[in-house]
C-alpha cells in the first residue's frame, strides 16, 4: 500500500461549489448531475461549510419546502481539512477515527485544492494485493438494513440515519430486491418525489456478488457498473450483507492498522525493554554503595550518584560543572596525577588507591577506577569514575595487623614482629659491618605483685614499666613484649659494648624507681641479659636464647642487675663500670688527681717557652690509671666537664704558688675537650680563674684539636677571640691528622700550630711526612703562627726539623712530663738564676 503517498496525488480536484444562499434542491440537482458525493459551500472564496450525500438523510421529505431551504441552513460546518502533503496512510486513520467520509484538501494558505473521499481512498490507495487475498465475506457489512417497500421515503431516511447506514436493501412488492443509497436520496432532494413509497424509488435490481468471491472482483464490479454498493449472497442465494467502497477501505484500514499495530507493538516492546534496561541501570547506579562520577571529555562533572553525595558530602548541584579536583587531598604531587593520566590515555583505564577530602575537610582513602568512554569515531567523549571508601578497610587491616604483630595490653611489638625486625636489623648490621644488641628484661618478683594486688593491678604495672623502658631508648630502638613480665629490647648500630651496658644500667635504675599503682607505692626490680651480634650469634633465635640465658644468670647472681652472655665480656664491662664509678667519685672529690707538666723548648736557644698540663689519676685501689683509659671514659660518661674544671683550678693554683715562691713560671697550656670549649661561659670561667688566682693575663693557654673547629668555625671565632682578649695563647693540637680546612685557618684567632707526632716520627723515612711538615710550617710562617713539633724523641728527628720553620720542640728527647715540684726544680728560675 502506498501509505506514504501525499493525498494531493489521489484527491478529486474538480471541486463542486455553491453559495450559502443556494436552495438545497438546486445544489442537490447539481451533485446528482455531476455524480459527486459532496458540495462545498463558499463565501468570498472561503469554505464555510459542506453538504454531502450523508446529509441527505437529515432532510424532512414530508415537507416539500424543506428541499428549498438555503443550503447554509443544512450544511455541515466547520469543514474538516487536511493539508495536501499529508500521507495517504495518515488520511485513512483520520477517516476512521473521525468517522468522516470527506476531507477538504487545502494548501499552506488554507485555500481549497480538492476533496478527498473514502471512494478516492479505495480507488487509489493501492489495495490490489490486499483485495486479491481477501474474500468478500471478510469485508462485507453483515446483517444489512432491510426496508419494506411500502415505507415512506422520510421513514426510510430516518431508519438509515438511526442505523448509521449509507445504504439499505429494499423489499419490493413483486419480491424483487432493490437498494436505497444516500446518493438516491440526493436525487430525491433535487426532485422531491412526494409521498411515493421507497419500493418504487429503490434502484433495481440489486447487484450482487458471492460471499466467497475475492474482493478484487467486487471492486472491479463496482467500478464497471458505476455503483457504490453490492449485495452479498451466500451459497443459498440469500442476501447476507452489503459491500461498498467504505467497506473495502475499512478492510484495508484494518490491515494497515494491524501492520501498524504490530510495528508499534514491536517498537513498544523494544522501547519498553530499553526503558526497563535504563531503569534497571538507573536503579543499580542509584542504589550502588560505590560513588559514581561521569565527566565530559574536559573532566567537567556531568553526573554523580547518591553514593557520591553520601561519601563526599557534595550534591550533584554542587559538583556539576566542576572537576574532580574539588576532592583533592593535597597528599599527592603532580607526578602522581601525571602518571595516572598517562596510564589512562595509554590503556583507557586507571585503577589504584588515592587520598581525597570530603566537603567537611575529612581525609579518606578510596579505591578508584577511571575509564575512558569513546564515541563511534574513537574519540574520548566522557570519563566514568567508580570509587569506594576503603579507609575503614585499611583501618581494619591495620587493626588485624596490630592484633597479629602487637601486644594487646602494652601496644608494644610482640615476639613475631620483634623477630621480623631483628632479622632485618641483622641483615643491615651485616652489610654495614656494625654491631647490634638484644636485651632480655624480666621483672623481679612480679608474681608477688599479681598475687597480692590482682591481675588488673599487674597489668597497670606492666603498662607503666613499658612506658619507663621506652623512655630510656632511642627512637630507632625496638621494645617488644615477650609475654608475661618479659620484655626484649633491640638496640641497633652499636659501636662499643659500653653503649649497651649504659642503656642496661639506665633500664635497671628506671625500673627500680618506685611505682604508684592503685594508690599503693612499691618497688620492683628487673634482671637483664645481653647478647651481641655478631659476638654471640648471627641468627634471631640464637641471639634471643643467649640473652635469655644471660638474664637467668643475672637473677642467679643477685637480681636487679644485668649480665652479658659471654663471661669474659661481662668481666670487661664490670671493670669499666668499676672504673667509671671510681672516676665519678674522683670527679666529685678530686682525690687522687694530679698534674704533670711537659716543657716546650725554643729550638734554637733551648730556653723553656711554655708547658703543657697533663692530668694524672692515681686511685687508692686501682693504682695509677692511664690517661688513655680514663680520658675517653670521661668523654663518654660526661665527666669530662668536672674533670676539666678541676684541671684548670689545679694548674691555676700551682702557677699562683710558683709566683708566690718568687719563680717565673712559663705559660701553661691546658687541653680543652669539645664539651668544654662549647660551654657558653668558657671565657667568663677563664677570666674569673685569672682573677681568683691573681695570675698575669694569658698565663693560662689552651690546646684544641682541629676536629672541634671543623663544623662550626664561625661560631668558634667568637669564643677564641674572647680568650685572645684575655691574652691566652691558642694552639691547634695534632694539626694535620684531621680534614684540615686551610681556607678558614686564617680567620681563626689562634697563635700556634702543633704538628702531630706521627709526622715528626716519620721524618726522613716518609716523603709524605716531610711534605706535610714543610707545608704546615710554610703556611704557619706566612700566617705569623708559632709551630710546635711534638713527640720529638731522637736526635735524628731534631736534626731533621732544622730544615723547617719550627719554633718550639716538645717530646721525650727534651723533657718528659713530670710533677710540679720536679718541673720547678728543673726548669723554673728565680731572679734569673736556677732555683
Amino acid at each position: 500500500m502506498t501509505q506514504e503517498l501525499p493525498v494531493e496525488r489521489i484527491m478529486n480536484t474538480g471541486l463542486l461549489t455553491c453559495a450559502p444562499e443556494t436552495p438545497l434542491c438546486e445544489a442537490a440537482a447539481r451533485m446528482a448531475e455531476r455524480r459527486v458525493s459532496a458540495m462545498l459551500v463558499v463565501r468570498d472564496a472561503l469554505a464555510v461549510g459542506i453538504w454531502t450525500e450523508h446529509d441527505s438523510l437529515f432532510v424532512d421529505f414530508t415537507d416539500p419546502e424543506a428541499v428549498r431551504l438555503p443550503i447554509e441552513r443544512v450544511m455541515s460546518q466547520p469543514v474538516a481539512t487536511i493539508h495536501l502533503t499529508t500521507p495517504v496512510g495518515e488520511a485513512a486513520l483520520r477517516f476512521s477515527a473521525e468517522r468522516r467520509r470527506h476531507l477538504l484538501v487545502v494548501d499552506d494558505a488554507g485555500r481549497p485544492q480538492g476533496i478527498l473521499s473514502q471512494t478516492d481512498m479505495a480507488l487509489n490507495q493501492g489495495l490490489e494485493p490486499y483485495l486479491r487475498l481477501r474474500e468478500v465475506g471478510g469485508a462485507m457489512r453483515k446483517r444489512p438494513l432491510l426496508l419494506a417497500g411500502e415505507l415512506s421515503l422520510n421513514e426510510a431516511a430516518r431508519r438509515m440515519r438511526r442505523h448509521g447506514c449509507d445504504a439499505a436493501v429494499v423489499t419490493c412488492r413483486d419480491g424483487e430486491l432493490g437498494i436505497l443509497t444516500e446518493r438516491d436520496l440526493v436525487r430525491f432532494v433535487a426532485r422531491h418525489p412526494g409521498a411515493t413509497a421507497v419500493g418504487e424509488l429503490a434502484s433495481r435490481p440489486l447487484l450482487t456478488i458471492g460471499v466467497e468471491e475475492a474482493l478484487i472482483h467486487a471492486r472491479d464490479l463496482l467500478i464497471d457498473r458505476r455503483v457504490r454498493h453490492l449485495g452479498v449472497l451466500d451459497g443459498e442465494g440469500e442476501v447476507v450483507g452489503l459491500l461498498g467502497f467504505q467497506d473495502l477501505l475499512a478492510g484495508a484500514e484494518h490491515l494497515y492498522l494491524e501492520d501498524l499495530r504490530e510495528a508499534l507493538e514491536q517498537r513498544d516492546q523494544a522501547l519498553s525493554q530499553s526503558r526497563r534496561h535504563l531503569q534497571l541501570a538507573e536503579r543499580v547506579i542509584d542504589s550502588s554503595l560505590e560513588g559514581i562520577i561521569i565527566t565530559d571529555a574536559e573532566t567537567r562533572i556531568e553526573f554523580v550518584n547518591p553514593a557520591f553525595t553520601h561519601l563526599t558530602g557534595y550534591s550533584l548541584e554542587e559538583a556539576a560543572g566542576r572537576t574532580p579536583a574539588l576532592l583533592s587531598s593535597g597528599r599527592h604531587d603532580a607526578d602522581f596525577y601525571g602518571e595516572m593520566w598517562e596510564t589512562l590515555q595509554e590503556h583507557g583505564y586507571w585503577r589504584g588507591e588515592i587520598w581525597n577530602r570530603r566537603k567537611s575537610g575529612q581525609l579518606y582513602l578510596e579505591m578508584l577506577t577511571i575509564t575512558a568512554i569513546r564515541n563511534d569515531q574513537g574519540e574520548v567523549s566522557n570519563y566514568a569514575a567508580l570509587f569506594s571508601d576503603i579507609t575503614h578497610v585499611r583501618e581494619n587491616e591495620e587493626q588485624v595487623r596490630r592484633l597479629a604483630y602487637y601486644d594487646p595490653l602494652t601496644r608494644l611489638p610482640n615476639r613475631r614482629l620483634l623477630e621480623d625486625r631483628l632479622e632485618l636489623a641483622i641483615r643491615h648490621a651485616r652489610r654495614q659491618q656494625q654491631r647490634l644488641a638484644v636485651i632480655f628484661l624480666d621483672l623481679d618478683h612480679f608474681k608477688q605483685v599479681n598475687d597480692a594486688l590482682g591481675h588488673a593491678m599487674g597489668d597497670e604495672l606492666l603498662l607503666k614499666v613499658s612506658q619507663r623502658v621506652r623512655a630510656q631508648l632511642r627512637e630507632d630502638d625496638t621494645l617488644a613484649r615477650q609475654g608475661g613480665d618479659e620484655f626484649i629490647v633491640l638496640l641497633n648500630e652499636i659501636e662499643e659494648v659500653e653503649e649497651v651496658t649504659r642503656v642496661a644500667r639506665r633500664l635497671v635504675e628506671s625500673v627500680s624507681s618506685p611505682f604508684e599503682v592503685g594508690g599503693q607505692v612499691f618497688r620492683v626490680g628487673c634482671s637483664l641479659g645481653i647478647s651481641l651480634y655478631p659476638d654471640d650469634g648471627d641468627q634471631v633465635e640464637t641471639l634471643v636464647r643467649q640473652a635469655d640465658a644471660a638474664m637467668y644468670r643475672a637473677k642467679q647472681e643477685g637480681r636487679n642487675t644485668y649480665r652479658l652472655f659471654r663471661a669474659e665480656m661481662h668481666r670487661q664491662d664490670r671493670g669499666r663500670l668499676e672504673l667509671e664509678t671510681a672516676l665519678r667519685n674522683t670527679a666529685e672529690t678530686g682525690e687522687g688527681l694530679g698534674v704533670h707538666y711537659q716543657p716546650l723548648f725554643d729550638r734554637d736557644s733551648g730556653e723553656v717557652h711554655g708547658a703543657e698540663a697533663l692530668l694524672r689519676w692515681h686511685h687508692p685501689t686501682l693504682g695509677h690509671v692511664s690517661p688513655g683509659d680514663f680520658i675517653p671514659l670521661a668523654e663518654r660518661s660526661g665527666l669530662i666537664l668536672p674533670l676539666g674544671e678541676r684541671l684548670m683550678h689545679l694548674v691555676a693554683a700551682q702557677q699562683r704558688d710558683w709566683l708566690a715562691a718568687g719563680l717565673a713560671p712559663p705559660r701553661v697550656a691546658v687541653n680543652l675537650s669539645a664539651r668544654q670549649f662549647w660551654q657558653s661561659d668558657l671565657v667568663a670561667q677563664v677570666r674569673e680563674l685569672h682573677a681568683a688566682y691573681e695570675l698575669p693575663p694569658g698565663q693560662l693557654g689552651f690546646e684544641l684539636t682541629e676536629s672541634i673547629l671543623l663544623d662550626k668555625h664561625q661560631e668558634a671565632i667568637h669564643t677564641l677571640a674572647g680568650l685572645r682578649e684575655l691574652g691566652c695563647r691558642i694552639a691547634i693540637d695534632d694539626f694535620g691528622t684531621g680534614y684540615s680546612s686551610l681556607s678558614y685557618l686564617q680567620e681563626l684567632p689562634v697563635t700556634t700550630l702543633k704538628i702531630d707526632r706521627s709526622f715528626i716520627q716519620k721524618l726522613g723515612e716518609s716523603r709524605g711526612s716531610s711534605a706535610i711538615v714543610a707545608a704546615v710550617t710554610g703556611l704557619a710562617k706566612e700566617l705569623g703562627l708559632r709551630v710546635v713539633a711534638e713527640g720529638v724523641e731522637t736526635e735524628a728527628q731534631l736534626q731533621a726539623l732544622s730544615r723547617y720553620h719550627i719554633n718550639l720542640i716538645q717530646g721525650f728527647l727534651t723533657g718528659r712530663p713530670v710533677e710540679a715540684a720536679t718541673f720547678a726544680e728543673r726548669y723554673l728560675v728565680r731572679n734569673g738564676a736556677p732555683a
